[in-house]
Parts: structure tokens; C-alpha cells; sequence
């Protein structure tokens, strides 16, 4: 087993819209506005940017992120990630009766030497980390919905 592999797999139940979500997704510069452990988004250009995530352990995360697919019709934002860690993510935004379901997709190795080498006996802290930043995330981006006017 690759202890720096990570596959992770988030359902977002949103009470908006799947254009209010889409809309919102897209524009990751304005993370950091309501999603607490995205520290900085700085575009680079029309389709890349550089990234910083911080959640409850204390080590930063830095990326950069180009994105691989925008399609608002089939609701899918897809980006590959290079830096601390490797891989790709993707969100799929989908109707769900009146609201949004969000599902977010995301396979990476983390090549952050720190977090390489403690990998296997850090990894339960690392999913733990992870699954506190995706439940921010979406209390934050329930809470911008409602903000914005979005929920239903």
C-alpha cells in the first residue's frame, strides 16, 4: 500500500440551485471567503492558480491547479493539482429534488516530504484533517448561499 495516496469522496446536500452551486464552485478565488481552510487563491492565468489549505493540523498546503474541465452543462469542474500534493479533483453538481447534490471526487499523492515520511502513522490524522476542512466547507458554502440570496 502507498501510505501518500489518497482517495477521497465528499456528497454535498445544498438547499440551491444546481446554478447557484455551479456558479459558486466555479469562482475559486472567492473560497477563501467561505470556506475557512482555503487560505489563498492567487489566479496565475485564465485557467491555473496557485493554492494555499490549512485545516486543524498545523502545516500548510500549497498547489497549483489547472483546470482540465468546466463544462456547465453536465455540472462537472474538473482540475490536476501539482505541488505538495499530485493528482486531480473534480466536482459534479447535480439536481436533488429542489435543492443540489455536490459530489466531490479527488485522487492524490501528497509529496510534501514532512507528510511523506509520516504518512503511515499520521495517515488517520491526515483523513481526519481532510474530512474537518470538506465539513467547513460545506457549512461555509451553506451558509454563502443563503447570503447570496441562492437557497431555496
Amino acid at each position: 500500500m502507498d501510505w501518500s495516496h489518497y482517495r477521497f469522496r465528499s456528497l454535498w446536500e445544498l438547499p440551491a440551485p444546481p446554478a447557484a452551486v455551479y456558479l459558486a464552485l466555479e469562482q475559486a478565488e472567492d473560497y477563501p471567503r467561505w470556506w475557512p481552510q482555503v487560505r489563498e487563491v492567487r489566479r496565475i492565468d485564465d485557467r491555473s492558480g496557485a493554492i494555499r489549505i490549512r485545516s486543524l493540523l498545523p502545516y500548510d498546503m500549497t498547489f497549483t491547479a489547472r483546470e482540465v474541465r468546466r463544462d456547465p452543462a453536465a455540472g462537472v469542474l474538473e482540475i490536476a493539482m501539482t505541488g505538495d500534493i499530485d493528482g486531480w479533483a473534480r466536482w459534479t453538481v447535480t439536481a436533488d429534488g429542489p435543492g443540489t447534490l455536490a459530489r466531490y471526487e479527488q485522487e492524490v499523492d501528497v509529496s510534501k516530504p514532512l507528510l511523506r515520511r509520516l504518512a503511515m502513522p499520521g495517515r488517520p490524522l491526515f483523513l481526519a484533517n481532510h474530512a474537518l476542512m470538506m465539513r467547513a466547507g460545506l457549512r461555509g458554502l451553506r451558509a454563502h448561499l443563503r447570503e447570496t440570496g441562492q437557497s431555496v
